[in-house]
């Protein structure tokens, strides 16, 4: 390869940066395509093959040199030096300075967000399959975002304005009471952190999220579990816990829960709010699945019913939109948001202008509306689908019909491991994600988590029927001890 002698050097001798780069990187090539001791062309030699001056061949040499890769000797030439082996050194000590984690692993979250890589049957999937998503509307959105006057300038600390308001609208709050998160993990992370010291209890309504376990874990705390049953967490459970463990945090879901498709229902929502105002305690209410209703309206937040303060609300854009729309919104009020607001700052400093931009531009246009439709429509098909397959192939195992939302709990046969199912699954070509990551303590039975917004309806019979198998050749894994390797 030769280059063009044009501008290389100056009447000075000053060589170019570039050329002299482009000339290190041709010898290095020779260098590694030749032995170890191998002598390299003369200077003239590699001026007349790469068409450059001397003055450059002799800044790569010696370039090549100081990385090690070559070797020079007075009068003989220049050589190909001994190979590196990179040194690996022992890195035991690591173990002993970073003692147990405080995570116990990530709790299954890297199983869901290993999702977008696997091929074949998506039941694991919680996040909408491109057939779902609001690509093309949010492109437009971020197109239109990235245009106006202040994009690239630093947010408000809080958020922009416009989009405090859009959120405190869907809520029933005050913009001031909204605080702009990078959607609902990011905001979990806040709030777990600025109001309980590590080694807290934190009590859980079970099953429930387990990237919400995840960081009650990292941050230190304790999760209690309080059981649940079809219309949400049981109050007089709840009492109980708090009365056990004087927590002074409830974690809840109650609408369209992860992983059940549970809503609270009406006649508890008084109930959990008495008993945690008795306890003095905050409620978290993940309102993460507001926009993903199978066609019936969604109940109001548990917000709307408190005016003392004890509910403290996180929602969030992407799982209605995409999963790279990183926005949410923390809504609370009370001394309480200048510690949330406080902890958020230190975090990242604020969400990007433009990302909360491109959000304002798609919830506010006529895009919105479609893309709720949609994807309400949508899940409600898929749902249907997937009950009535399951009914068929697997009625040895049941489950509730979810009232909303893009998840089913479904409960294995007594003495199948759920671990199991999901390795033989995977290996037929069927992603599910296994009940334990779901769970705190000991359970008395296993379950997967199905979804259905990774899968399209045409292929949830057969995604099901594959499934079976796996459930099937698993039965009494438990009892047995079976392995799967």
């Amino acid at each position: 390869m030769k280059y063009s002698s044009t501008g290389r050097t100056g009447t000075a001798g000053r060589t170019d940066t570039g050329s002299v780069e482009k000339v290190a990187d041709e010898l290095r090539a020779l260098a590694d395509a030749r032995a170890v001791g191998a002598r390299l062309p003369s200077t003239r030699e590699l001026q007349q093959r790469l068409g450059v001056g001397p003055v450059t061949v002799q800044r790569a040499l010696a370039r090549l040199v100081t990385e090690g890769a070559l070797v020079t000797r007075p009068g003989a030439g220049t050589f190909v030096a001994a190979r590196r082996t990179p040194r690996v050194g022992d890195t035991d000590w690591q173990q002993v300075a970073l003692g147990a984690s405080p995570v116990a692993g990530s709790g299954g979250v890297e199983l869901v967000l290993g999702r977008a890589s696997v091929h074949g049957f998506e039941l694991g999937a919680g996040y909408l399959d491109a057939s779902l998503r609001a690509d093309s509307r949010l492109a437009a959105a971020a197109t239109r975002a990235v245009r106006r006057p202040d994009a690239w300038a630093a947010p408000p600390a809080m958020g922009v304005a416009e989009l405090r308001s859009w959120f405190g609208r869907q809520v029933g709050a005050d913009p001031s009471e909204v605080l702009i998160t990078p959607a609902a993990q990011g905001a979990l992370s806040a709030a777990f952190r600025a109001l309980l010291p590590a080694g807290s209890p934190l009590l859980f309504a079970v099953p429930t999220y387990h990237g919400a376990l995840a960081v009650a874990r990292s941050a230190g705390l304790v999760p209690v579990p309080v059981p649940t049953d079809a219309d949400g967490v049981r109050p007089e459970l709840l009492e109980r816990a708090f009365a056990a463990t004087s927590a002074r945090l409830l974690f809840l879901q109650p609408t369209y829960a992860n992983p059940t498709g549970a809503v609270l229902a009406h006649d508890r929502r008084r109930a959990v709010l008495d008993i945690c105002e008795k306890a003095g305690a905050f409620i978290v209410e993940d309102d993460f699945s507001r926009w993903l209703g199978h066609g019936q309206l969604a109940p109001p937040p548990l917000w709307r019913d408190d005016d003392a303060g004890h509910v403290i609300t996180i929602c969030s854009l992407t799982k209605i939109l995409a999963p790279s729309l990183r926005v949410g919104a923390l809504v609370a009020r009370g001394p309480v948001m200048n510690r949330l607001a406080a902890m958020r700052q230190v975090d990242d400093f604020f969400v990007p202008t433009p990302l909360q931009h491109t959000a304002i531009e798609m919830v506010t246009g006529p895009g919105w509306a479609a893309q709720v439709r949609a994807v309400s429509t949508a899940l409600r098909v898929r749902m249907a689908a997937l009950t009535a397959a399951l009914a068929a192939e697997l009625p040895d195992c049941s489950f509730e019909n979810p009232h909303g939302g893009i998840s089913l709990w479904l409960r294995l046969p007594r003495g199948t491991d759920d671990q199991v199912v999901a390795t033989r699954a995977a290996r037929l070509g069927v992603s599910v994600i296994p009940g334990r990551y779901f769970v705190v303590g000991e359970q008395d039975s296993s379950h997967l988590r199905l979804c259905v917004a990774g899968i399209g309806e045409q292929d949830i019979p057969t995604a099901v029927a594959l499934l079976a198998e796996a459930v099937h050749a698993s039965a009494g894994s438990i009892e047995t001890g079976a392995l799967v390797g």
